[in-house]
């Protein structure tokens, strides 16, 4: 299943309704890469609400989101990493290190409409 992506004015929002495959994590990666220039978009909210696991290749994924999202001159923020999920993360040594994270959907837009952004 492909990951949906809406756009919410200049904000791109990718949320995995449930868990993915590598194949479609890389899809999701070179299409958001793609979908910043075209759509000039200046913030990219990656939502894992819904996800109860997270493995190190989506781990180091979703971090070349954020980062390739950067290069093309959009600020990436991760939301919705649940409890377990954090605490997994933590043991095996899996960071997001440099990648700005919100609790929730909410706080990743706040976050990205501030204006001292």
């Amino acid at each position: 299943m492909a990951v949906p992506v809406l756009k919410q004015g200049d904000i791109l929002i990718a949320s995995m309704q449930a868990a993915v495959s590598d194949k479609e994590l890389l899809r999701l990666r070179d299409e958001l890469a793609e979908r910043v220039g075209r759509h000039r978009a200046r913030g990219v909210i990656i939502d894992l609400t819904a996800l109860d696991v997270l493995d190190s290749f989506a781990t180091r994924t979703i971090r070349a989101i954020a980062y390739t999202a950067k290069l093309r001159g959009a600020e990436a923020v991760v939301v919705g990493i649940q409890p377990d999920v954090a605490f997994a993360m933590v043991q095996l040594g899996l960071s997001l290190e440099g990648i700005v994270t919100a609790l929730d959907l909410e706080e990743g837009l706040a976050h990205l409409r501030a204006p001292d952004r």
